[in-house]
């Protein structure tokens, strides 16, 4: 490589890592707790506890349960969705409230066990520790937007490319200076840039990879608002405006009969939340049930279905578009929360190292040698880089 064009790269590596630097380790900081957010969450919110059913008790049909969800709800209250979690089966979630759109002041959740009907309390957070969800929401909004709404999301993605032009750029320059060196040398009996230097590129080589995939799928994740709002817009609307003009359904199906052939249309799917007639996500003649992918890859890639509330029928299944599969597979890509606890341990070792190159970066800007450009000795002769 010419001097010139290693000058030029070297250029680009310090000002896209200067510029991206400090939010990039913001965005590590915040995103160390939130890698643990499912565990946290369930220590936090426990989910009901469940008891165990004497042989031969008779499950109560969900519409029974509909019923006593909304009998204890004040007058003008309604019925709003059922929701069912993959991980409890034997529980479902009901939710009521004063008005169809969510979400609103009214709305109420309250969990039965299916198996026998039996309202399950709600649990309690640990005592002493009231302070850990609020501060997970800030962690969230910190790293989502920092609290600049979509213009500090949209912020935040330009930042994470600059931070692939600093990796791609660290890999070009490190190459050249490195071949002499067996990998993983640290030359502990050097100055001690030189051996900040040496950590920085050990560090920033070993986690490569890692860095371009969560750097990228952030910036997938960054144009979320605008692309869930497209597809509302343009596929979601075009699917429903239709049905949103029909009358309100005078007698309704049972929920079983309409849940039923709602699943019988994605049997590989799961159904996760069933919605009913007269809501802001239905229509007033529809039930509408949502489904979610059944691997952890693909959990939150979803699909939508309308079933005719007269009838039973499954009047419109949509599957999500390519770019809406796209910006929901990149999210465990970025998370790492698609492989259990192991690899949310493995991202959080890579967060801390990527830290430890940031800092080093910074360490190494502070101390570069003062008094004129650095200059770049011949590559043949090239035994330790330049910032």
């Amino acid at each position: 490589m010419r001097a010139a064009t290693l000058k030029g790269w070297l250029w680009v590596h310090k000002w896209s890592s200067l510029v991206s630097m400090l939010f990039m380790l913001m965005l590590c900081l915040t995103g160390l707790p939130l890698i643990f957010s499912d565990e946290i969450r369930a220590w936090q919110s426990p989910p009901p506890t469940v008891e165990a059913v004497a042989p031969g008790t008779i499950a109560p049909a969900l519409e029974t349960l509909a019923h006593q969800a909304l009998s204890v709800r004040p007058t003008g209250h309604i019925l709003v969705s059922m929701t069912f979690r993959e991980h409890q089966p034997q529980t479902v979630r009901i939710v009521t409230s004063s008005t169809g759109v969510l979400p609103s002041p009214g709305m109420y959740i309250q969990a039965f066990d299916q198996r026998n009907g039996k309202l399950l309390p709600r649990a309690e957070a640990p005592t002493g520790f009231k302070w850990v969800m609020p501060f997970m929401r800030v962690m969230r909004q910190l790293h989502v937007d920092m609290y600049a709404g979509l213009p500090g999301m949209l912020f935040l993605g330009c930042m994470g490319l600059l931070v692939f032009v600093a990796v791609v750029s660290g890999v070009v320059v490190y190459a050249p200076f490195m071949h002499k060196l067996d990998f993983g040398t640290v030359r502990t009996d050097r100055a001690p840039r030189l051996r900040w230097l040496d950590l920085h590129n050990l560090l920033g080589i070993v986690t490569v990879v890692w860095v371009s995939v969560v750097a990228l799928t952030g910036v997938i994740n960054t144009l979320a608002p605008l692309i869930t709002s497209h597809w509302k817009a343009t596929d979601m609307e075009q699917v429903i405006r239709p049905y949103r003009q029909m009358p309100p359904v005078e007698n309704r199906i049972a929920v079983e009969k309409a849940l039923t052939a709602a699943r019988a249309v994605a049997p590989d799917m799961h159904l996760f939340n069933f919605i009913f007639p007269g809501t802001a996500l239905s229509s007033p003649h529809h039930y509408a049930a949502m489904y979610e992918g059944n691997t952890p890859l693909t959990k939150r890639v979803m699909s939508f279905s309308l079933v005719d509330a007269s009838t039973g029928e499954v009047v419109v299944f949509v599957r999500m578009p390519w770019y809406m599969k796209t910006l929901f597979v990149s999210q465990p890509l970025h998370f790492g929360d698609y492989g259990g606890l192991p690899l949310k341990i493995i991202w959080t070792l890579l967060t801390l190292m990527t830290i430890a190159v940031l800092g080093s970066g910074i360490y190494l800007w502070l101390k570069k040698p003062s008094g004129g450009k650095a200059k770049i000795r011949p590559l043949k002769k090239a035994k330790e880089s330049i910032t």
